[in-house]
């Protein structure tokens, strides 16, 4: 009637699907172990068609949850090369999300605010080793497009990897830190 061209498109914001997860290791080709070491996923191609005609925030950042366990996490993305109807995940957040290999995560992209404070929490001793474990988890967190409270993230310094525990972010629980000025602080290791 008002001859404006309206689309279904011009109204979905969010892009939500659900995917068979895999993890990194379970991806055809070569070894890709860039992936399994941050917090970033690959997706279809499809998915990167689907979000490039809607309206979304940039960084893409994307809510993986687990329904039949009721958890959840935060990530972004790395590629678009995973076969359609999968996604690949790091070792960790799978098993953040309690998932098995080819079990369903529900994807959903969403905007998180930019990280002011984070607190990080060793689960070995052995990271206190290292000569200066500041400037290697600051080394670590490039790999990483947020991070989500209660976590447990997998770091990797001369070929051993090392579990942190994000005990606090701020100003929410899941937190954007692409290009931030964020305060890390770390409570003692548990070992």
């Amino acid at each position: 009637m008002f001859g404006f061209p309206f689309n279904e498109l011009n109204f979905i914001r969010n892009f939500n699907v659900n995917l068979r997860c895999y993890s990194v290791m379970m991806m055809p080709g070569q070894e890709r172990e860039d992936v399994d070491v941050g917090g970033k996923i690959i997706l279809p191609p499809s998915a990167l068609d689907v979000l490039s005609r809607l309206n979304i925030q940039y960084p893409m950042l994307f809510r993986l949850r687990n329904s039949h366990a009721e958890r959840e996490t935060h990530c972004g993305v790395l590629e678009f090369i995973a076969e359609e109807g999968r996604c690949y995940l790091p070792h960790w957040m799978m098993r953040n999300l309690l998932l098995d290999e080819g079990d369903v995560v529900s994807v959903e992209n969403v905007s998180l605010p930019v990280a002011t404070y984070t607190k990080f929490q060793p689960q070995s001793v052995d990271f206190l080793d290292i000569s200066n474990p500041k400037v290697v988890l600051e080394k670590a967190l490039r790999n990483f497009a947020c991070l989500t409270a209660g976590d447990m993230i997998a770091i990797r310094y001369n070929d051993k990897s090392y579990e942190m525990c994000v005990l606090e972010t701020k100003p929410e629980k899941a937190v954007s830190i692409i290009e931030c000025d964020m305060n890390v602080s770390a409570r003692r290791s548990l070992g």
